[in-house]
């Protein structure tokens, strides 16, 4: 595969690696500073079978529109760019392209959505059983809550009726009884962790995703890679496995 990468900071290194591992081409390699934008980067990418983009969110949706414009798919792992999921929809849409994005492109993490999302549902008939969302990533991460984060908590107000909305941070006094609480942590250099628990009188149930290195994240991305090479349309990398291995 001739591959391209929009961001140089440690995910698009690590993916790097792993590509290169795999045999597959680097035909280009843009950071922020060097992207030129517009004709000069459809001219750049007019190689590419597939770009992956792990740049910044301020940046991400003016490269979607270049890179699809070009006739090239693309894999995106950057977040915090979701409040415009269907202006990029329609953009990939109208160029008759293709596009995986994920706010966590670990295989691990989609074992975890699909937990929280089946232990949420159960305990939904539980009215003491109260969830909850906390999140750990390093220091400069941008965005808080963190994309994973969010989409936990989307799927948790998907399954359960009596929560209605998130509450992300340390508000002042209490969290109604509707209210989901996202709690954020920026410390260190933790490569991410991710906790949903329901908390009882009883006891606890916690469901936790620990990432180690940003590996599982380029190893993810670079399989969603391998996936759209050749594909038109807009998905979001759980798609993947619900279609099945090899489809």
């Amino acid at each position: 595969m001739k591959l391209s990468l929009l961001g140089l900071g440690r995910m698009g290194e690590a993916v790097e690696r792993l590509a290169v591992a795999a045999n597959h081409e680097i035909v280009t390699k843009l950071d922020i500073d060097t992207n030129p934008g517009g004709d000069a980067l459809r001219d750049a990418l007019k190689d590419s079978e597939v770009v992956v983009d792990f740049t910044y969110p301020d940046a991400v949706v003016r490269n979607i529109e270049d890179v699809t414009a070009a006739g090239v798919p693309m894999v995106i792992g950057t977040t915090g760019w979701y409040d415009r999921m269907e202006q990029v929809r329609g953009i990939v849409e109208s160029n008759g392209t293709g596009l995986v994005w994920a706010a966590n492109f670990s295989i691990g993490a989609q074992i975890l959505d699909r937990l929280a999302e089946l232990a949420a549902t159960f305990l939904d008939r539980f009215d003491d059983y109260d969830p909850y969302i906390v999140e750990h990533h390093h220091r400069g991460k941008r965005d808080a809550p963190s994309g994973t984060g969010v989409r936990l908590a989307d799927k948790i107000l998907a399954a359960m009726k009596r929560k209605t909305r998130t509450i992300a941070g340390n508000p002042d006094g209490q969290i109604p009884p509707e209210a989901l609480h996202v709690a954020s942590v920026r410390a260190g250099e933790a490569f991410g962790k991710h906790t949903v628990g329901f908390d009882s009188a009883a006891e606890t149930v916690e469901l936790t995703h620990t990432a180690r290195g940003r590996e599982g994240f380029a190893r993810g991305a670079l399989y969603a890679a391998e996936w759209i090479r050749g594909r038109t349309g807009f998905y979001e990398f759980s798609q993947l496995f619900d279609e099945g291995p090899g489809t």
